[in-house]
């Protein structure tokens, strides 16, 4: 847990799931230089907040505290939701001061004030301000927010071509401000997102050929990216009716490739983004065929799903916290896995060689073998004792 002193007041926060290993922060400039900002330009006295991409609810829970009833949160992260609802526990503000949406929810229908966290992904900004635009009026304060190195000149285009013109601030401890004035004359059109595109005839196993659906802030939105496209040489077969979890499943192309193989399988695709699990529900729904059923979770990991429920979980893990590096993301995956997993059940992991899963996979399960590897990538296998 970290303090977050702004001339807004004091806010005891944490990252979610809370692990004592984490040493990453729950805050950072970007959110004191705004909330700084806040206190000099003040939000209209009256009408509805939306905060955008708050990462871990330090911007939600400082204007629950000064304007209760009036914020909105907009995200496409469960981790930063659940964040959201223990950091506005944790400061005792009642979760009712402010409403939760995701990036698949519909926004509301008038926005009179806008503060942007930028995300990482373009992508996902792009399709949001779209989502946005018809509520923004000519009154509306929009004030973006990042650090430095996520503030590009394509992210102020985006601004600027969706809402109006744009400008930036000063640098403050290697943060910067996003100003943009709403502009009613610009023509308002619909996000570009998703993005089809069929799989190549190259790819393998069933899945060439295959439409896949990939909404705004999915990894590797135009192409079958090197990692997963390694993973499909290498996946178990002969699954009979086993139940397979496609962990951090992204859009689904692993656990669309296991169903089309395997169409006796039990297919459970989860990962924390709900633009992920919109994705794969839609991409298993295009590439299935009629009558193909399975399971879609929006969660942390595997919480929620029955001790020993699982045979197979097949996961891809990501190494980075939005722009951090960390392996904390892996460890959980792979501790949830195995508490999911029935005995002898099985998870199945793609990884960059150096990243040094193998290690982890040992100290989790107390074993690791490896399945396949090139100069970039390994597959490895762990067994649930």
């Amino acid at each position: 847990m970290n303090r977050l002193t702004t001339s807004w007041g004091a806010c005891d926060l944490a990252r979610f799931p809370e692990d004592p290993r984490d040493r990453l922060r729950a805050w950072d400039a970007s959110d004191e230089y705004l909330l700084n900002h806040l206190e000099q330009s003040p939000l209209p006295a009256t009408g509805t907040v939306v905060v955008l991409g708050d990462r871990w609810g330090a911007l939600v829970t400082s204007l629950a505290r000064r304007h209760p009833g009036r914020g909105v949160q907009i995200t496409d992260s469960y981790l930063a939701r659940e964040a959201t609802r223990a950091n506005l526990a944790r400061n005792g503000v009642d979760e009712s001061a402010v409403r939760l949406l995701t990036t698949r929810d519909t926004p509301p229908e008038r926005v009179d004030a806008l503060l942007v966290r930028v995300p990482k992904s373009l992508a996902l900004l792009e399709d949001q301000l779209h989502r946005l635009a018809p509520a923004v009026h000519p009154g509306t304060v929009v004030t973006g927010t990042g650090m430095v190195k996520e503030i590009h000149t394509s992210t102020l285009a985006l601004f600027e071509r969706i809402l109006g013109p744009t400008r930036t601030s000063l640098a403050v401890k290697k943060a910067r401000l996003i100003f943009c004035t709403p502009d009613p004359g610009l023509p308002r059109t619909g996000s570009p997102w998703p993005h089809r595109y069929a799989l190549p005839a190259d790819a393998p196993g069933p899945v060439a050929g295959r439409t896949v659906v990939n909404h705004a802030g999915i990894f590797c939105a135009d192409r079958l990216d090197i990692g997963t496209r390694f993973f499909l040489r290498h996946l178990p077969r002969g699954l009979g009716d086993s139940r397979v979890v496609d962990l951090g499943c992204g859009n689904g192309v692993v656990g669309l490739a296991v169903a089309l193989a395997d169409p006796d399988a039990r297919l459970l695709f989860a990962d924390e983004s709900y633009q992920a699990v919109a994705s794969a529900e839609e991409t298993f729904r295009a590439g299935a065929g009629p009558g193909a059923e399975a399971e879609f979770l929006v969660g942390d990991g595997l919480d929620g799903v029955p001790a020993g429920s699982v045979d197979l979980v097949l996961n891809n893990p990501p190494f980075h916290s939005h722009h951090a590096t960390t392996d904390l993301t892996a460890r959980r995956m792979f501790s949830g896995a195995r508490r999911a997993l029935r005995a002898g059940g099985e998870l199945w992991v793609v990884g960059n060689r150096h990243l040094g899963y193998h290690v982890t996979l040992r100290r989790v399960f107390g074993n690791s073998e490896v399945v396949a590897s090139d100069p970039k990538f390994v597959v490895l296998r762990a067994v649930r004792k």
